[in-house]
């Protein structure tokens, strides 16, 4: 038995060989020895050699005789491991949606040292993956994480991408929009609107001296430190499409006007928007109306205005649309003065509204007790002080001799609110249940909020130059708009994804002829996740690097 070797020459004139198993048998006719092929194992040009060296070893094991030894591979050595999961999966989707392209067709006039793009998307990535400061990305890039493209990265040039990219903000926002409305059929249809403030940790701040960080109404209870005030659009699945910074002390009544022009500008102006109580002055409603816009907004219950008074009074039942969710159509006026309310009660609401005031109630009565126990001043102290009480003073009046006395008749007016809201609409072709529902998803936007502020940890801010906060905004925008889309396609919250993501690692080995580096198995949760956005998975081998003069 052995191994050979044939020949066969092709029409245009190429040879191939062929490798076979053979033995020699006697020919019954002649009696001369001739070849029987046993096994084809191919062409030589495609054998693979390992294949018969297996057979040579199984071979020799069976006829007991010790394999011939084969040259001993080079150690590796375990260098390093780096988190590369999450990493890996944003930069996927930067560029599936294009941001990489959009960036450096911005950059095409420009000529910079630094890869901007890359210091962009790494600053953006910190944000979603382990928020740090602009100068602890000099070691997170390099010794934490491992960025597609990107080695290593100095602070300055961090800075200077952020320079550039609030010098090209309304071009960079306009594409990443059109890319992402393009690519995930985005709905626009309904467009929600709402503002947040963010502070800023200073050692020294000069009240009466400010540009954009100025004192103003927190909402993140800090009204001792200097503010910004951020404004977000977001869809009707979370996408944040657009971002705006304003000074802290800038009114949620004043922003509608420059909203408004910047959607038009986008060609969204005939969109329905979705606004809270804040934003609801007579003018704002007239503005969201323009080029064929309309609004629902929500309306202040206790503003006194006759409109108000007369959906609250309107008779009629309520209709259940959803659990906890029951709906009553009012209109008000006639012809143009005609207003359409939506009356939404939640009964499981207005049971824990109606507890939440029996417990005021309570201590108010302790407290109205212990207060005619007191004389003099310490009596007139607390009487201010119960009286300008936030929460007592709408359920107190003063009586005939200047004493505090429980108003009954606010504490009634107070019970027919219970679990209710009331909205405004200027579409007459919504459904009531739409309106509610609508109105409704207006927490996707305190969502969007409550995202940037504790999973993208963007606040405290701690810059100080009014640009680099606007660009700050922007960085957080940016991985705000990664984080819902994966939120969106797997259903599931980035905290989840990211703990999965991130125990995808990078293995950096090494031996004499150079380096290899590896990835971690994938698990099945990290299958799922790039198959639910249909991202490409990393390759099992991302580089090897070979020395000079190596055999390998």
């Amino acid at each position: 038995m052995y191994i050979r070797t044939t020949t066969r020459k092709n029409k245009d004139n190429s040879v191939v060989q062929y490798v076979q198993l053979a033995h020699n048998v006697r020919n019954p006719k002649t009696g001369v020895p001739q070849a029987d092929v046993l096994y084809n194992f191919g062409r030589l040009d495609k054998l693979d050699m390992d294949v018969l060296r297996r057979l040579e070893a199984s071979i020799r094991r069976f006829l007991g005789e010790e394999p011939v030894d084969s040259p001993k591979a080079p150690e590796l050595k375990f260098i390093s491991s780096r988190p590369m999961g999450g990493a890996w999966f944003l930069d996927q989707m930067w560029r599936k949606i294009g941001i990489d392209s959009i960036l450096k067709r911005c950059l095409k006039d420009r000529q910079y040292r630094i890869e901007v793009e890359r210091a962009i998307f790494a600053m953006v990535a910190n944000r979603a993956l382990a928020p740090s400061s602009k100068l602890k990305l000099e070691t997170w890039v390099p010794d934490k994480v491992f960025i597609p493209g990107l080695q290593s990265l100095d602070v300055q040039h961090c800075y200077r991408a952020m320079d550039f990219l609030l010098e090209s903000k309304d071009e960079i926002e306009r594409e990443v929009y059109n890319a992402t409305a393009d690519l995930f059929n985005l709905e626009v249809d309904l467009l929600f609107f709402d503002t947040t403030s963010t502070y800023f940790e200073m050692d020294e701040w000069d009240e009466d001296n400010y540009d954009l960080k100025a004192p103003g109404h927190s909402k993140d209870s800090r009204p001792d430190l200097p503010q910004i005030v951020i404004g977000l659009a977001v869809t009707r699945d979370g996408i944040p499409i657009r971002s705006w910074v304003w000074p802290g002390n800038t009114s949620d009544m004043s922003v509608i006007p420059e909203v408004k022009r910047d959607l038009i500008g986008w060609k969204l102006g005939r969109v329905i928007s979705v606004i809270d109580r804040g934003f609801s002055s007579e003018e704002n409603l007239r503005i969201l109306q323009q080029t064929g816009g309309h609004y629902i907004a929500g309306e202040r219950l206790t503003a006194g205005k006759p409109e108000v008074e007369k959906a609250l009074s309107h008779p009629g039942r309520f209709r259940t649309i959803r659990e906890n969710l029951e709906v009553k159509e009012v209109i008000v006026g006639d012809g143009e003065a005609r207003i359409r309310y939506v009356l939404v009660r939640n009964p499981s609401e207005a049971k824990r509204d109606a507890y939440t005031r029996n417990k005021h109630l309570e201590k108010l009565k302790e407290k109205l007790a212990k207060l005619k126990e007191l004389d003099g001043e310490a009596h007139t102290k607390a009487h201010c002080r119960l009286y300008s009480h936030i929460v007592y003073k709408k359920y107190l009046k003063i009586d005939a001799k200047g004493n505090l006395k429980i108003d009954e008749k606010a504490v009634k007016e107070a019970e027919k609110l219970d679990g209710k809201y009331l909205i405004r609409t200027s579409d007459d072709t919504l459904s009531v249940e739409d309106i509610a529902l609508g109105y409704k998803q207006l927490w996707e936007v305190e969502r969007a909020f409550r995202t940037l502020k504790t999973t993208l940890e963007l606040r405290p801010v701690y810059h100080r130059k009014d640009d680099r906060i606007c660009s700050h905004v922007l960085l957080c925008w940016l991985a705000l708009l990664l984080v819902r889309l994966a939120e969106v396609q797997t259903k599931q919250t980035w905290t989840a994804l990211r703990a999965e993501l991130e125990k995808l690692h990078l293995i950096e080995r090494e031996s004499v002829d150079g380096k290899v580096f590896q990835r971690t198995e994938l698990t099945k949760e990290q299958t799922g996740i790039f198959s639910a956005t249909k991202l490409p998975e990393p390759p099992k081998i991302l580089d090897i690097s070979l020395k000079k003069g190596s055999k390998t």
